[in-house]
């Protein structure tokens, strides 16, 4: 495939509750590499957007493709294995494991191995030595040994960023990464995230609009489940139809 081939593709995706219709005929496609932002008032239809990508959701019609391959009505498993892992909006994580075997589960997965009580995990040098990298990586080496249940709320929203990039994903969708974080903590998450995804494809929706536009080099506008804009920040920025979609201002 090559380097400038969408990874991710939506075509005229719908999904109805009932006789609700959220998700009106979406088009999208994120290329690899990229820092593609999906952005929208609330009620918009993000969140039901990113289930459906994920498999927590079936379209009610329409095509959903990751590396050219149909993956819609697929199981989250299943999505994931080939290749998609995402972080939720509410934190997702074994509390009462510490920091180090939140990591490693989600490796051991990807290396193939199961959790049993007759292999050491002593044994499993490769997978040990990575969660020692993402550890590294993510500045949690320090609390290597901590429950994550004791993690402060950015530290838990780091380590599952963390277990989602260990499975090693063709694309990784963030689901508000910043939300709920004081400014200096959301510069420090945007610092982090910039710095372990770098050369990966990335799928985010955050409200925080200083965030998508210093992260992202592509920005989807959802309006009452219709994308009515997509490009560069700038061009998003200035579009007259995103301006009104959020009351008239100028998005800064």
């Amino acid at each position: 495939m090559s380097p400038a081939a969408p990874v991710l593709v939506l075509r005229d995706v719908r999904k109805a509750f009932g006789d609700t219709v959220i998700i009106r005929g979406v088009n999208l496609e994120v290329m690899r590499g990229q820092r593609h932002a999906l952005i929208g008032p609330n009620g918009a239809g993000k969140s039901t957007l990113f289930n459906l990508i994920s498999g927590h959701y079936v379209p009610s019609t329409g095509q959903i493709l990751l590396n050219q391959q149909p993956i819609a009505g697929l199981t989250p498993y299943a999505i994931n294995r080939r290749g998609l892992s995402r972080s939720f909006q509410i934190t997702n994580l074994f509390p009462r494991m510490s920091v180090a075997e939140n990591l490693r589960i989600s490796i051991m997965g990807r290396h193939g191995h199961r959790l049993t009580l007759f292999r050491s995990i002593r044994s499993l040098g490769a997978v040990n030595n990575e969660v020692a990298e993402y550890l590294e990586k993510l500045r949690l080496t320090r609390r290597r040994d901590n429950l994550a249940g004791d993690l402060a709320y950015s530290e838990q929203r780091i380590l599952e960023m963390g277990m989602a990039l260990a499975t090693d994903p063709a694309v990784l969708i963030l689901d508000e990464p910043t939300a709920g974080m004081s400014r200096d903590e959301t510069t420090y998450i945007v610092d982090l995230i910039r710095r372990v995804t770098e050369g990966r494809t990335l799928l985010v929706v955050e409200h925080d609009m200083s965030v998508v536009f210093t992260l992202c080099d592509q920005v989807s506008v959802l309006v009452y489940g219709e994308i009515i804009a997509s490009g560069e920040p700038a061009a998003v920025r200035a579009d007259k139809k995103v301006q009104e979609a959020y009351l008239g201002e100028e998005i800064h």
